[in-house]
């Protein structure tokens, strides 16, 4: 069966870096579409970020620039590179995909930017 496990997250202040890691099984991970999406406190789903291939990746305008998204399909697992965090970034991280019109998620991660 599809299992996506997201780890990585924590606390860090405004400015700084963390990286999101998001290990996937039970499918032929190379190929679908792979997705980060958050939950800020008390807010809905907000999509974050979108890969296929080294060259296929997307950004919400919130978080380009800032954000990198990678994968490494030998490790079946996905990436997600946060700089220059921000309060705003708060949020829970999930990484999902839609396979058969079923949309799997991993559990989350928190991600806290404070001082």
């Amino acid at each position: 069966q599809v299992q996506l496990v997201e780890s990585g997250g924590g606390l860090v202040q405004p400015g700084g870096s963390l990286r999101l890691s998001c290990a996937a099984s039970g499918f032929t991970f190379g190929n679908y579409w792979m997705n980060w999406v958050r939950q800020a406190p008390g807010k809905g789903l907000e999509w974050v970020s979108n890969i296929y291939s080294a060259s296929g990746t997307y950004y919400a305008d919130s978080v380009k620039g800032r954000f990198t998204i990678s994968r490494d399909n030998a490790k079946n697992t996905l990436y997600l590179q946060m700089n220059s965090l921000k309060p705003e970034d708060t949020a829970v991280y999930y990484c999902n995909i839609q396979r058969d019109s079923v949309v799997y998620w991993g559990q989350g991660t928190q991600v806290t930017v404070s001082s």
